[in-house]
């Protein structure tokens, strides 16, 4: 049985299981320390019975006007706690604060272009690929596009404001509002 919790300081020392996967985007610990600090609602840890960590989230809210939303940094589940259901549920998690908290238009993330599982799962959540942003993965040894995904929220679908409407399907990351 999986439990979900908000993320803690002491998480980031003993998480490093989790990010082993090379699709798995690692950030400093001030990085983390910092939406620890300012989105504590949007840090999420999954661990098992025994607490062994099977996944987090880590996420913010960002934008103004119509372009208020939440952003997926990071969600990522251990290699052995895959296909039971774990990443779909840590994105409904910070769907629903987005939607009942925070109010945001949509939900934005963006994925390497050749993570074909995690663009299929993303689909089945409900997000559609908004846009391609070239180079966007600078890591070595490769550079890599990124697609950004986008989920609509209550607030958008009330409003009939589309925030999947798309002006330019493929820019550069010196292009993005928000990073």
């Amino acid at each position: 049985m999986t439990a979900f919790r908000r993320m803690e300081c002491d998480d980031l020392l003993s998480f490093n299981t989790v990010n082993f996967d090379q699709l798995t985007e690692t950030y400093s610990m001030d990085f983390y320390y910092d939406y620890l600090g300012r989105w504590p609602q949007y840090q999420v840890m999954a661990t098992d019975s025994n607490g062994f960590y099977q996944g987090y989230m880590i996420g913010k809210v960002e934008g103004e006007g119509n372009l208020w939303h939440a952003h997926v940094s990071a969600v990522t589940v251990a290699p052995e706690s895959r296909r039971i259901g774990l990443g779909g549920q840590l994105m409904e998690n910070l769907e629903n604060t987005a939607n009942k908290v925070d109010k945001a238009y949509f939900v934005d993330l963006f994925v390497r272009k050749s993570n074909n599982v995690a663009v299929t799962m993303y689909q089945n959540l409900g997000y559609v690929i908004y846009r391609t942003v070239t180079n966007y993965y600078r890591s070595p040894p490769s550079v890599e596009d990124g697609i950004d995904m986008r989920k609509a929220l209550e607030r958008d679908k009330e409003l009939e404001v589309s925030s999947l409407v798309c002006k330019k399907s493929v820019i550069t990351p010196e292009e993005l509002e928000y990073i």
